[in-house]
């Protein structure tokens, strides 16, 4: 099979019987941020993704991924696990700066590293990060990416693809350094950070303020990934316009350098939501307050209409292969 996701109708066919303990709310689902499990007064939110594309700030990556996606389904983040594969060539120094970086993700957000494990791993040519994410979130404020209706607009925050671009940086640093310009290389080494590759504040704003249908945060595929994800889940379709999408010029120019479609780049960083138009209005006015930058994209149609995309005044199909670009170079 091909590097990447595995073909999600596959997966389906995979996780479709599994048998499910009563407390379950939400199981292994294509296109659902992570699992729900009935705890009481709260529902207890549980996730678990690796780091695979890049073995360079592994550490900073697995706890923003996994908090993004608990965030998504609108649960604070609390506990985490991370399980540290590692290749014989390791040094004590790297590992000491995979925890750092770990630890300092951990603090930035109030989340406690309560476990996990680490080893060498033998044939091995790069540490491996896996992450566990547990949160909670009231019974009545839980946001499934299934949840968009038919009406709602689209909103993206931040733009794409921060992810992708600092991804390809770190493994293509020496072509890119004579390539791009100093000042552009130097927002591009500081995209994690800055506008970072955390979703978690903007997702908590919403959830916790308004009445969100739906969020999903686009990774690997990128945004056209993350949008079919999200109809699936729902059955419904989508239409987007693309002059509305936010490409960061980052982006722009490492996408042009090496041939690829920013819209299936790397997309953490980003969020999907989907809500009414009028509480879409006092979202953007929360996001401005706090400077977020966002845009409405598209809208929810019925799932007759597919996925479509609007591109100069023409309405084409959104094809979406569920393969990330990066995978074209890297």
């Amino acid at each position: 099979m091909d590097v990447g996701k595995i073909e999600p109708r596959f997966l389906e066919d995979l996780i479709s019987s599994i048998p499910q303990d009563r407390r379950v709310i939400v199981g292994p689902q294509v296109g659902e941020d992570a699992a729900v499990v009935d705890f009481g007064a709260n529902y207890l939110v549980i996730k678990t993704d690796p780091i695979t594309f890049t073995s360079h700030n592994i550490g900073w990556y697995v706890v923003n991924i996994n908090a993004n996606d608990l965030a998504c389904m609108g649960a604070v983040p609390r506990w985490f696990l991370l399980t540290l594969l590692l290749p014989c060539k390791a040094t004590k120094e790297l590992v000491g700066d995979i925890f750092d970086q770990v630890i300092l993700a951990c603090k930035r957000f109030g989340i406690s590293l309560v476990g996990g494990h680490t080893e060498i791993t033998h044939n091995l040519d790069r540490p491996l990060a896996i992450g566990q994410m547990i949160g909670e979130v009231p019974r009545d404020r839980l946001i499934r990416s299934s949840g968009a209706r038919v009406g709602d607009v689209v909103v993206l925050t931040k733009g794409v693809a921060i992810e992708g671009t600092h991804v390809i940086y770190q493994e293509k640093k020496e072509e890119l350094d004579k390539r791009l310009s100093p000042s552009m290389l130097k927002k591009i080494r500081n995209l994690i950070y800055k506008p970072g590759i955390s979703v978690v504040e903007e997702a908590l704003l919403a959830s916790q303020r308004l009445e969100i249908h739906s969020m999903h945060d686009p990774t690997e595929g990128g945004l056209k990934s993350g949008l079919w994800e999200l109809a699936h889940a729902s059955r419904v379709g989508v239409r987007v316009e693309k002059e509305k999408i936010l490409v960061l010029e980052e982006t722009k120019q490492v996408c042009e350098l090496y041939g690829l479609d920013p819209l299936g780049l790397l997309a953490s960083g980003s969020l999907i939501l989907t809500l009414d138009r009028e509480e879409a209005q006092r979202l953007s006015r929360i996001y401005r307050e706090r400077g977020i930058r966002h845009s409405i994209i598209g809208e929810i149609t019925s799932p007759q209409e597919g996925m479509k995309i609007r591109e100069k005044g023409q309405e084409l199909e959104f094809a979406v292969d569920n393969k990330d670009e990066i995978s074209k170079i890297l």
